[in-house]
């Protein structure tokens, strides 16, 4: 998964000497000499700081999977966290996230699952997944197909954002969407205008259109969506209740979509 930044693995670094600290206090609690009524000898309330210092390193070192254990079980009660969060977000954002006038619909407008999508153009990994896009709407006529443009990569990719969003006033959104999805190499400004030429699009008239404040507003709003759902990369999926992220295949999509549909949730 492309990721927007690496602020779980940083949480880390900055909760270590924390979970030093823990540590420390596990190992005070189980020393044979701890008494509840008064400090054992030898106990942290005793020592001088440095021989104290000494003897944490020494318990740390002698058992480092405390420190594991301790940064694994911060780690799962966070993403747990995280989720909850998403699927309050997914309730309370669920009419913007499926019906803004802003976001390019494909497949069939009027389908009974809605599949949406948070992409970059220059997210090698939702070019990857772009086939098996390409196939649920195929094999699925009853399928509605979101698009989110999501340009996290770089001034290159909000460009191709903003040019995509502007094809939807020439009525070659879908076909614009398809051909970047081919592109190899960076989607740059060049690419993002030679695609646009060989599909039909008025390239003039689309370099003004992208210059409207909606284009810029859309993507602003995909960003704090994102945000809210706790999609950090590219790409990310939203099927009835489930949140994906990260590439998926064309498998785990139409069970995702099955199951929508037989709980008769959008």
């Amino acid at each position: 998964m492309q990721q927007l930044n690496f602020v779980r693995r940083g949480l880390g670094f900055v909760l270590l000497p924390l979970l030093l600290i823990v540590a420390a206090g596990a190992w005070y609690l189980l020393d044979p000499g701890f008494k509840a009524d008064q400090p054992p000898r030898g106990s942290p309330s005793t020592l001088p700081q440095d021989a104290f210092e000494r003897r944490v390193r020494d318990y740390l070192v002698a058992n480092p999977e405390v420190i594991v254990e301790a940064m694994r079980n911060l780690d799962q009660r966070q993403r747990e966290a995280e989720q909850t969060d998403a699927q309050a977000a997914l309730a309370t954002h669920r009419d913007e996230l499926l019906n803004s006038p802003e976001s390019p619909v494909g497949g069939n407008p009027q389908g009974d699952v809605t599949l949406v999508e948070f992409f970059d153009y220059n997210c090698s990994y939702c070019r990857q997944v772009a086939p098996a896009m390409t196939a649920a709407e195929a094999g699925d006529p009853q399928l509605r197909i979101v698009y989110k443009e999501f340009p996290i990569l770089g001034p290159n990719s909000v460009f191709a954002a903003r040019a995509a969003l502007a094809a939807r006033k020439q009525n070659l959104y879908p076909e614009f969407h398809k051909a970047m999805m081919q592109v190899s190499g960076a989607a740059d400004e060049g690419r993002v205008m030679a695609v646009a030429g060989q599909i039909g699009l008025d390239v003039d008239r689309l370099r003004t259109d992208m210059a409207d404040p909606a284009v810029d507003a859309e993507i602003a709003r995909n960003l704090a969506l994102a945000q809210a759902l706790r999609i950090n990369g590219t790409p990310g999926f939203v099927i009835g209740e489930e949140i994906l992220r990260g590439a998926t295949d064309l498998q785990t999509m139409q069970t995702l979509i099955a199951r929508t549909r037989e709980g008769g949730d959008q």
